[in-house]
Formats: structure tokens, C-alpha cells, sequence
């Protein structure tokens, strides 16, 4: 199966590939990401999220903690260098909510997402990326239900992550 570069940016790549479906030759534009990490931090019954704006929706977003993994970076080590840099939080432990892909009908983005155990203000808080402009936000369960509810979060791995506190909470 063929597969030719169309484009090789900073944040993914995007190909063409020639693939089989129901014994026919057909083209399927691909998007290669390195993939990413989120953290779902909960500190004295309230969650950490953050607030920046995002470009392809033209709009700004609330989510947890996240950001893009380097190709062969570890996510977990990832998630503890974001989790400092978008908040100035670290955590003595990340463990796996799950992993998983976001639109795997044209991306092979693989996203994990971690809880931070025990959280704590770092001791040294390490530069936010030149282009992120992020404000933190600190919002008990319920208003983070309410607001997706209301469409005020509408990021896919926010949400899981805050069904995921939501269901631990029973």
C-alpha cells in the first residue's frame, strides 16, 4: 500500500495512502501526530483546568492540563513536564485513566490521560511554550459537570477525564 508525503509541519504530518476497502483501490489522507497527554488534577475537591485559546476552533477552550508528546517521548514523563509547565503543580505519581485515539478516521493521534496522586505546587516551575498563553481555573465537580452540559467544555478529553472523577465520586 502506497503512502506519499503531502505535507510535514511542525505538529503532524499528512500523507496519502492507497489502501483496499471492499476489494477496491481507494485514497485515504492520513494525519500523522506524535500524540499527546492529559492530566486530571483534583486538589481539596476541586479540579484544576486550564483556559487558552485555540486557533483551529477560533475560539478559547477549558481543558485539563495537556499538551503534544515528542515522537519517542514518554507519556508519562510528558504528562509531569506539562502538568509543571501549564500549571506549576507536580504530582509524587501519575496513574493511567486510559489511552486512547481521537479521530481515527483520518489520525493516528493516540492521547493518555493521567491522574495526578497526591499533587503539590512544584518546587521549581519550569516555562510555559513561547506561543501558550494559559489561565488556570480551579472548579469543584459539579460546576465541571454543569459546564459540559452547557457546552462551556466542549474538549473530548476534558470530558472523559471529568466523567472519569465523576464515576470514581460514587
Amino acid at each position: 500500500m502506497e503512502e506519499k508525503e503531502i505535507y510535514k509541519g511542525a505538529i503532524f504530518t499528512l500523507t496519502q495512502k492507497q489502501v483496499k476497502v471492499n476489494g477496491m483501490q481507494v485514497q485515504r489522507d492520513i494525519i500523522h501526530h506524535p500524540g499527546g497527554v492529559g492530566i486530571l488534577l483534583i486538589h481539596e475537591n476541586k479540579l484544576l483546568l486550564v483556559q487558552q485559546m485555540r486557533p483551529a476552533i477560533n475560539q478559547k477552550t477549558i481543558e485539563i492540563p495537556a499538551g503534544k508528546l515528542e515522537y519517542g517521548e514518554d507519556p508519562y514523563e510528558a504528562g509531569m513536564r506539562e502538568l509543571n509547565e501549564e500549571t506549576g503543580f507536580t504530582a509524587k505519581d501519575l496513574k493511567l485513566i486510559v489511552s486512547m485515539v481521537s479521530t481515527p478516521g483520518f489520525c493516528d493521534e493516540k492521547i493518555w490521560i493521567y491522574e495526578a496522586i497526591d499533587p503539590s505546587i512544584a518546587k521549581v516551575k519550569l516555562d510555559c511554550d513561547p506561543d501558550e498563553d494559559i489561565e488556570t481555573l480551579w472548579i469543584d465537580l459539579d460546576t465541571a459537570q454543569q459546564w459540559i452540559k452547557d457546552g462551556k467544555i466542549i474538549d473530548a478529553k476534558t470530558i472523559l477525564a471529568i466523567q472519569h472523577a465523576l464515576l470514581e465520586r460514587r
